[in-house]
């Protein structure tokens, strides 16, 4: 069984309600040495979870600081896919690793390459990798379309996803402004720690 060692990479790419920490951004009960600092009373998401390369699911050499990406496979409604978040701009363009893993999973499932800062941001471009070399880049509301590295065409969403979306967009604005008042009477979740 495989334990994270040195690897505290979730802990700055994930997003945790219950200690109002945003995705990309360090845990603040991340010690600089230690790791978790309330490791004995962290919430139930943090002692669930449990990235691809835990699972077994990766070789030994691909824990996710290693690669600067953490990966996991993920079912959401009817479809599950391959997500890598970069923990930096460009990880993934620049491991011949991660994209390999891509590679080897975009003909059975989806591959969403996301990087995991700017989570405050809408638009935040994000990729989809798919079979026989097809490639969505994701803009906003615009989706540029790729074959084998070649623009191909350009799209704009459904306007059922495009409403989908803003509502969702929406959402997101009224927690993230919840977590970043700290005196909000009207906080969501407990605050944990110190």
């Amino acid at each position: 069984m495989r334990r994270c060692g040195e690897c505290s990479l979730c802990c700055v790419v994930l997003r945790v309600d219950e200690l109002d920490k945003l995705g990309g951004t360090p845990c603040p009960q991340l010690a600089e040495t230690n790791g978790c600092s309330i490791h004995n009373t962290r919430p139930h998401i943090c002692r669930a979870y449990r990235c691809l390369w835990l699972q077994g699911g990766l070789d030994d050499a691909d824990r996710p600081d290693r690669l600067d990406a953490v990966i996991d496979i993920l079912t959401e409604g009817l479809t599950t896919r391959l997500s890598i978040q970069e923990a930096a701009p460009g990880a993934f363009d620049g491991s011949a690793r991660l994209q390999e893993i891509a590679n080897a999973h975009r003909s059975s499932m989806p591959v969403r390459v996301v990087e995991a800062g700017n989570v405050l941001d809408p638009d935040r471009p994000f990729r989809v990798l798919l079979a026989n070399g097809e490639e969505q880049r994701v803009l906003g509301e615009r989706i540029e379309l790729y074959r084998d590295g070649q623009k191909i065409g350009e799209r704009h969403l459904p306007w059922l996803d495009r409403w989908a979306r803003r509502l969702a967009v929406h959402f997101r604005k009224r927690r993230v402004r919840r977590i970043l008042t700290p005196d909000s009477e009207s906080r969501p979740f407990p605050r944990s720690g110190p």
